[in-house]
């Protein structure tokens, strides 16, 4: 769940497009294929927007566009749970799917991952997820005896480390075949919500950079990849939405900005304010530590995480949100490769804690 916005140079902030504005093609052009023009568009149950400088690139910026729709394309053919034809659905549903080189690839990003959180993100929780109502199902609140089933039958452990093992003679994979030898249980239900945004900043930026673009800024439902200067001539600046409850609209309320690059970086934020529950009285988050099969409760609002690349980011900052405040301080500070800001609870106050290289240029 991401809490932030872009902050173009002006500190104007950059308000999630209405269907209207996110059904045109370009936004802001400065003219011809010079220049930067504003590409949006509809993905993944949302918007997205390109900000990119036309310098360099082989292709119009309507070529690029029909470009950056067909990457979308294929992520969501192959990983999205809402889409009943995609890869991930069949798979989830006890099909035998020949898989892409995507659902390799992000397997083996996430398999990654789910070894370097100590299975804090691991995406064979999907039954979880929808145990609490926060994945493909409508389910809520369950008994401590359900939670108690449904964990016993997840985590990656059970799984091949190398999807490409599990593939029989003709290259098909079915979910019982992804356990590992000797493991009995359940098939795992696979779920990328913690790691599937940012792996398409990923993949949207790499097609740019094929087509001759530097400098960009990709915003996917506000996972954002972005590298090189804006039109002034600046780092990207990006605006940290205040993480209350009832802060639905990106941009409207901030609880400070910073800038971005000109290194390429992902930039992926985590928080619990907009996807949540509230049942006798008792507020249930969508973040769910994976190795207790319950919702966190704790002062960590929201954290956001700078790095390498938008996947790893997203499964670092949904990681800060399941250890909550002190072990994320201590985990930041220990990676010379991230920075980071988190903004946590205090009585009732909001704080923040950044990293020695994460420079908040305003705070409230």
């Amino acid at each position: 769940m991401n809490c932030f916005s872009i902050v173009p140079s002006g500190r104007r902030i950059f308000r999630m497009l209405s269907a209207a504005a996110a059904a045109m093609f370009l936004l802001n052009s400065c003219g011809g294929d010079s220049g930067y023009v504003s590409i949006a568009g509809y993905a993944q149950g949302g918007t997205y927007t390109v900000k990119l400088n036309m310098s360099g690139s082989v292709r119009t910026a309507e070529e690029l566009k029909a470009g950056i729709d067909s990457v979308l394309v294929r992520i969501d053919s192959s990983l999205s749970g809402y889409n009943a034809s995609s890869l991930l659905s069949r798979f989830n549903a006890g099909e035998a799917i020949v898989p892409d080189d995507i659902f390799i690839d992000i397997y083996g990003k996430s398999y990654g991952y789910y070894e370097e959180t100590g299975g804090c993100v691991d995406v064979s929780a999907g039954a979880l997820f929808d145990l609490w109502g926060f994945g493909f199902t409508s389910d809520s609140l369950p008994s401590d005896a359900e939670v108690k089933k449904v964990l016993e039958d997840t985590g990656m452990g059970r799984l091949k480390r190398d999807m490409k093992s599990a593939l029989d003679s003709e290259g098909r994979l079915t979910a019982a075949s992804l356990l590992s030898d000797g493991v009995s249980g359940p098939p795992p239900v696979l779920n990328y919500n913690a790691v599937a945004q940012g792996y398409s900043c990923d993949l949207v930026a790499a097609y740019l950079e094929k087509q001759g673009v530097s400098d960009m800024l990709v915003d996917i439902g506000g996972e954002i990849y972005c590298r090189g200067y804006n039109p002034s001539g600046k780092p990207w600046v990006v605006g940290i939405d205040r993480p209350v409850d009832g802060n639905n609209v990106p941009g409207a309320d901030l609880q400070g900005v910073f800038q971005a690059g000109p290194e390429p970086v992902g930039i992926v934020t985590s928080g619990n304010y907009r996807k949540f529950y509230v049942k006798d009285g008792k507020k249930y988050a969508h973040t769910i530590d994976p190795r207790t099969g319950y919702p966190v409760s704790h002062s960590l609002l929201c954290a956001t995480v700078v790095g390498g690349d938008a996947a790893e980011t997203d499964a670092l900052a949904t990681y800060c949100m399941v250890i909550g405040l002190d072990e994320a301080i201590r985990f930041i500070s220990s990676r010379e490769d991230l920075e980071a800001c988190l903004v946590y609870d205090v009585d009732g106050t909001l704080k923040t804690w950044t990293s020695d290289g994460f420079e908040l240029l305003t705070d409230r």
